[in-house]
């Protein structure tokens, strides 16, 4: 019997990773991705256990793929530099397994997409719809062409338009109240050993060292969205030259960067969950599945998580039904990803108050939980998720 096709819609990290994964479980797979080609800059991503087990599972050694980092630890403070709680990396590794790592986010989605055939992923390839009729899915793409499926994975991003199409009473995306700065910088010279994340009034601003010398930094503040300045690294100044080193050091790195390069996108989640996270042959994965916001760092691991389970459940012979396997996907994703959600929401509204009274009691809360217990909480995101055989 020949082995069955699979049509990835979106080649961002939740995509490339079901295509490899199912590549490797035998899956013919064709990727689409409406970008006209891989992307260069703006980001890192912080690759956790739980999604460093799940790439494990198959095959894929993010650490050797893109290059990482291992903080020595990571911790919040406050604007004026006090640390709020810190962790050593090496009692997570010692918990968990093994300890989280940071790469660059255009590094590793070239290394996921090299870990596939050539020819494998057709950029500037948009996918405008997908018709399923009689349990036969037809991918259509904007060039006109027609790719006959026996799975679509929707990965196509926070704005799913295949998400749209099929869950058309969904109330989609919910404005999160913030606005987010993202950047790579060179900064070899400066002797950064954590991966933090500052807190203000409204404000925060987080800072991630890569093997490479560079620090992924991140910004955010409430603001109306749509909101934009002229220059985002001369408005990143006036927001937080004032805090506590490295931030004003850093700074100075973002201003010789072009503008350009310097990413500000609003934060979205979805606003509830979806009803299901496949339609016919069709699977949801990733921002398209459950969108979150970014305080929690699991975003992408999420999606990593998706595309695991979903290739685990579906073998390439035709020994499990397609429709049955999406059923159980559902059942085994859509409560875990939609808890870590609403999760990342709560964590993103604390970090955001910005009464003063409030922003007192928030910090004297957290400093005084021990950073034992701080570490405990993270236990169901971590060990939460076993890989399938």
């Amino acid at each position: 019997m020949a082995n069955r096709r699979a049509v990835v819609v979106g080649a961002g990290i939740g995509g490339l990773t079901a295509a490899i994964a199912l590549h490797r479980s035998g899956w013919h797979v064709t990727v689409r991705e409406r970008a006209p080609a891989p992307p260069l800059t703006g980001a890192g991503i912080g690759l956790a256990p739980n999604a460093l087990r799940a790439l494990d599972a198959i095959g894929v050694d993010a650490a050797r793929a893109a290059g990482s980092a291992v903080p020595e630890t990571m911790g919040v403070r406050r604007s004026d530099g006090r640390w709020l709680t810190r962790v050593a990396t090496a009692d997570m590794a010692a918990r968990y397994g093994v300890a989280p790592i940071a790469v660059p986010r255009p590094a590793f989605t070239a290394a996921l997409a090299a870990a596939l055939p050539a020819g494998a992923v057709r950029y500037g390839s948009a996918v405008t719809a997908v018709h399923d009729p009689e349990g036969s899915p037809i991918v259509r793409t904007a060039a006109g062409e027609d790719l006959a499926a026996d799975l679509v994975v929707a990965a196509d991003g926070i704005r799913s338009p295949l998400r749209h199409a099929h869950f058309p009473a969904h109330p989609g995306l919910h404005y999160i109240g913030e606005t987010a700065w993202r950047a790579l910088v060179d900064a070899p010279d400066l002797p950064i050993a954590a991966m933090s994340e500052t807190w203000g009034r409204g404000q925060r601003f987080g800072v991630t060292p890569l093997s490479d010398g560079r620090f992924y930094l991140y910004a955010t503040a409430l603001v109306p969205p749509g909101t934009r300045s002229a220059d985002p690294r001369a408005e990143l100044r006036d927001l937080f030259g004032s805090w506590h080193d490295p931030i004003p050091a850093l700074l100075d790195r973002i201003d010789r960067l072009d503008p350009a390069d310097v990413l500000q996108n609003d934060l979205y989640d979805l606003a509830a969950p979806l009803p299901a996270l496949h339609h016919g042959r069709i699977a949801w994965l990733g921002d398209a599945a459950h969108a979150m916001a970014p305080n929690l760092g699991q975003g992408g691991c999420q999606a990593i998580e998706d595309a695991v389970v979903l290739a685990g459940l579906l073998p390439p012979n035709g020994a499990a039904p397609v429709p049955a396997a999406l059923a159980a996907y559902t059942a085994a994703r859509r409560d875990r990803t939609d808890a870590v959600r609403v999760r990342a929401r709560r964590v993103g509204r604390l970090g955001a108050l910005r009464n003063p009274l409030a922003v007192a009691a928030r910090d004297l809360a957290v400093r005084a939980t021990p950073d034992r217990l701080a570490l405990r909480g993270m236990d169901d995101l971590f060990n939460g998720f076993r890989p399938p055989r």
